[in-house]
């Protein structure tokens, strides 16, 4: 049921409760306007993660964090386990985890987050969002240290993400992964890797990930 369908249906259930004497439906409504609620969270959650991204940072000092961002995300969680909606409460886990890796740097506070969003992920069958959370995990292990436990994760990711043809985030793990080889003394195949990823983000437009492409030609 889709967000316009639910708010309707909890207008026409109000009518029924107060002109007709008919409450039956109410506690149906109220579980699906936490649903949308829940729905709008998120995506304001995810709003404000990408400003975040997109703001230009002041000399010598990085974007602000929102402090709106985190509540959203975490109301999002408490209303999808309130639901007993398992893959809703694995993709507020992920960005929650999230959060706190990129705009906090603190992975020790992320990883249980995006551990428990891979395995709700795997279990719901969500694609997108297990690739989300093992692409972090892989992140969190290449700053570890772990370079074959990161590779492994981002190399996971990168399948799960061709198959549900999310093509742009395929070339942003790519980075992740030239990044991994060049660590590895593997310098042939980073930059074998990077022309790839070169190649699927021109296609698809995504402009932001070509130039983390060559600040890592750069760099590599």
């Amino acid at each position: 049921m889709s967000t316009d369908d639910r708010i309707v249906r909890a207008r026409e259930i109000y009518e029924r409760a107060v002109f007709g004497g008919d409450a039956s439906g109410l506690r149906g409504a109220e579980q699906g306007l936490h649903a949308v609620e829940a729905d709008a969270a998120l995506a304001r959650g995810m709003i404000l993660h990408a400003r975040f991204q997109n703001a230009p940072a002041d000399a010598g000092s990085s974007p602000t964090e929102d402090p709106a961002e985190l509540p959203l995300f975490e109301r999002a969680l408490e209303l999808y386990r309130a639901l007993g909606d398992p893959r809703g409460e694995a993709e507020a886990l992920f960005w929650i985890g999230c959060l706190h890796q990129f705009i906090r740097r603190d992975d020790e506070t992320a990883v249980p987050y995006l551990e428990r969003s891979c395995r709700l992920a795997a279990q719901t069958g969500d694609k997108p969002t297990r690739s989300e959370a093992l692409r972090h995990l892989g992140i969190a292990a290449h700053a570890a240290g772990r370079l074959d436990e990161a590779r492994e994760r981002l190399e996971e990711s990168t399948r799960l993400r061709r198959e549900v043809g999310a093509l742009a985030g395929v070339a942003s793990n790519m980075v992740g992964l030239a990044y991994i080889a060049a660590a590895q003394d593997r310098g042939a195949d980073a930059l074998a890797i990077l022309d790839e990823a070169h190649v699927i983000a021109r296609t698809h437009g995504a402009h932001a990930i070509a130039r983390h492409i060559e600040q890592a030609r750069t760099q590599i």
